[in-house]
């Protein structure tokens, strides 16, 4: 029963691939790290930590005039081996009510044969004639804020989803639909939570980031963030849609008598957040030569592609990178939230 139903959910996932023309594939675990060359390029440390998968050249600075991620990094934790971009999010603790701390592990999503990291969508779509372009050497972008508190400033397209099972059955449909939540899920969930990062999918064709790291990029000017709505005037350059989904296992925090009495979530982002409204995301471009480029022109599906190099899961797996910062994982408080 189980096997039918996992094969149920895979079916339907693919049948949402296959409509929407989307790149989806596994990324294993490259570090945990108090480093975030994006926001704060050069600290050591940066104001909290990050759960990091692609490239191992990932390190605390990489201006993009000194950095070519494709020349430098050695190897990728993503499936396909042309892909040395840095994909980052903050990472997710439980607090006891003694007041310690507990890191939420990962798990690899469905059908994917990495470990922990998290699963990489680009969607081109559902308009079939439309060009995508791929991001130009040097592109990077940010969505989302740490230090939200409002569920009306949340993005569209970030959200969580509490699954009832490990299974993911039911499917659920697209994400941010439904039940799916701006907030961190406020019961227990059996098959622990989806959490879902989407970057905008309009450019401005001409800078490859901004001060903010957000003012280059933007969302369609109508429809949905999936729906290939035309993009705005003035960004004007419709480029693939990075998409994250972060599987994290919350089962072993599910005793609701350690949970607090006040109602307040025990759940933290490890920037400081316990609503969840600080969801957010960091992604540095880092694909070889033109291999995203043919990726979208070919329309490249899922995770096996004629028109790309694929390693295997073990390697991506074997593909890890040691702490710059030495700082504990999951249980000092003042490591965490300093």
């Amino acid at each position: 029963m189980q096997l039918k139903t996992l094969a149920v959910a895979v079916a339907a996932a693919s049948q949402q691939v296959a409509a929407q023309e989307l790149m989806r594939f596994g990324c294993s675990q490259l570090t945990i790290d108090r480093i975030d060359p994006l926001v704060n390029p050069g600290s050591l440390p940066s104001p909290h930590m990050h759960q990091v998968i692609g490239g191992n050249s990932f390190n605390a600075s990489m201006f993009p005039n000194q950095l070519d991620p494709p020349t430098q990094s050695s190897c990728t934790s993503c499936t396909y081996s042309e892909d040395f971009s840095n994909y980052w999010t903050a990472n997710v603790y439980f607090k006891a009510k003694n007041g310690t701390f507990k890191r939420v592990p990962q798990v690899a999503n469905l059908g994917l044969g990495v470990q922990a990291g998290m699963t990489v969508y680009y969607i081109r779509g559902y308009q079939a004639s439309a060009k995508v372009t791929a991001f130009p050497k040097g592109f990077r972008m940010l969505v989302g804020d740490p230090a939200n508190k409002d569920a009306k400033k949340v993005p569209s397209g970030l959200c969580y989803r509490c699954e009832a099972n490990m299974q993911q059955s039911p499917f659920g449909g697209a994400p941010c639909t439904g039940s799916d939540t701006k907030g961190f899920p406020k019961n227990t969930c059996g098959g622990g939570w989806r959490v879902t990062v989407t970057f905008p999918s309009c450019w401005d064709g001409k800078n490859t980031d901004s001060p903010d790291h957000k003012s280059h990029i933007a969302y369609p000017a109508s429809g949905t963030f999936e729906s290939g709505g035309a993009c705005p005037a003035s960004h004007p350059v419709k480029i693939p849609q990075v998409m994250y989904e972060i599987m994290f296992d919350t089962r072993q925090f599910n005793n609701k008598a350690e949970w607090p009495a006040d109602g307040s979530s025990p759940f933290y982002w490890s920037s400081g957040d316990n609503t969840g409204y600080g969801i957010h995301g960091d992604y540095l471009f880092g694909w070889k030569g033109d291999a995203l480029q043919k990726a979208m022109d070919t329309k490249c599906s899922g995770d096996r592609c004629a028109a790309l190099k694929r390693q295997t899961d073990a390697q991506a797996i074997a593909c890890t990178k040691s702490q710059t910062v030495r700082e504990d994982l999951g249980t000092d408080k003042c490591k965490l939230f300093r």
